[in-house]
């Protein structure tokens, strides 16, 4: 997040990646040739130079990406990730808790859930050519943070990652980041899409990533989002309009000139992609959408649910319940500990075909 820069800033800077594994002071580009990944490449050079610039993970492997000890804040990732993405799970857990407080694919994490490069030019998240996957949020520890990479794929991948941080004094009031993948393919008919449920404790909602699937030829996205607050059970407190009016859009994202297209946009706060076209064997459309209430948090003392309807058009001008291919990150902070989070689908559930 912004920092006044104008004063001094009372921390220490560390950095994480393969050629730094520890983050330790004067410790960065110590591999050895025979150790390094690009051995190969750097053999007329040697110690010192770009010896291990990434890793390599295994089929089946989870790597630890990094392991902190002591009080700070981490507030950026970048990474570069081959393969597929929603083979790559990635995994944060925070002063010692057995459950993750990240548990998600990464491509989802980073707002590209089809697989497909898109970029994004947001406060939080930027997504840059040709697959430079970034975020800002703020992850605060006291004790410890630790970060995970699960391989499920078949095949090796490998990744270039670098994880920025603070060794600094955290408030005692600071509550932790947290973001939950979902994903259900397809929706059952007349049923709302859960985006995020089971939250117990103090805490504040931060974003929403969808990656919708449309399995209609028509408009998609006629669905209410509703939070339920501290005991809402039928009746949600907040109630939106429809779909695209809570990523800021309004009427289809559709050109307002011509009327027979989508028009994609990234900011700030929010942002609409839309994923292929009229292509041979492309059966239907794809769009990722995200939003960042980095100015309007939503906030809990207790509970929270999310929950967004799927809602078309059928004939007589009435609503058509969609049975669509919805998948969803959820992105809030809150106290610890934290409610554990429903098992992730295996990789065959998940799978964007």
């Amino acid at each position: 997040m912004l920092l006044d820069l104008t004063r001094p800033l009372m921390r220490k800077t560390r950095s994480i990646s393969p050629e730094n594994i520890t983050g330790e002071p004067g410790k960065g580009a110590g591999t050895t040739l025979e150790q390094g990944s690009a051995a190969a490449a750097a053999r007329d050079l040697g110690y010192g130079w770009k010896v291990n610039p990434y890793v390599i993970v295994q089929p089946g492997e989870t790597i630890v990406l990094a392991d902190i000890h002591g009080m700070g804040v981490i507030n950026h990732i970048w990474c570069t990730v081959t393969k597929k993405w929603r083979n790559t799970i990635l995994r944060m857990y925070w002063d010692g808790q057995e459950q993750p407080s990240v548990e998600c694919p990464i491509g989802d994490f980073f707002c590209m859930g089809w697989q497909e490069f898109m970029q994004i030019n947001s406060l939080t998240v930027c997504v840059n050519p040709g697959s430079g996957l970034n975020c800002c949020w703020d992850m605060p520890f006291r004790k410890r943070a630790r970060i995970t990479l699960e391989n499920r794929a078949e095949e090796a991948m490998s990744i270039y990652y670098q994880i920025d941080y603070a060794l600094m004094d955290v408030p005692e009031d600071a509550v932790y980041f947290h973001a939950q993948f979902r994903r259900v393919n397809p929706l059952p008919y007349k049923t709302d899409y859960v985006i995020l449920d089971g939250v117990r404790g103090r805490g504040h909602y931060v974003g929403t990533y969808l990656a919708w699937g449309s399995n209609n030829s028509c408009w998609w996205g006629e669905g209410e989002f509703k939070f339920f607050l501290d005991g809402d059970r039928d009746l949600p407190t907040i109630c939106g309009t429809g779909t695209e009016d809570y990523f800021c859009g309004s009427y289809d994202f559709e050109d307002p000139s011509t009327h027979n297209r989508y028009i994609p946009f990234s900011s700030p706060y929010t942002g609409f992609q839309v994923i292929g076209c009229d292509q041979l064997y492309r059966s239907q459309k794809r769009f990722g959408m995200y939003r960042w209430h980095l100015t309007d948090p939503i906030c809990f003392e207790r509970e929270l649910k999310v929950t967004v309807q799927a809602l078309g058009w059928r004939e007589g001008r009435r609503y058509l319940p969609l049975q669509d291919d919805i998948a969803s990150v959820a992105y809030w902070y809150q106290t610890l500990p934290a409610a554990p989070f429903p098992p992730l689908p295996d990789k065959d559930y998940l799978e964007v075909i």
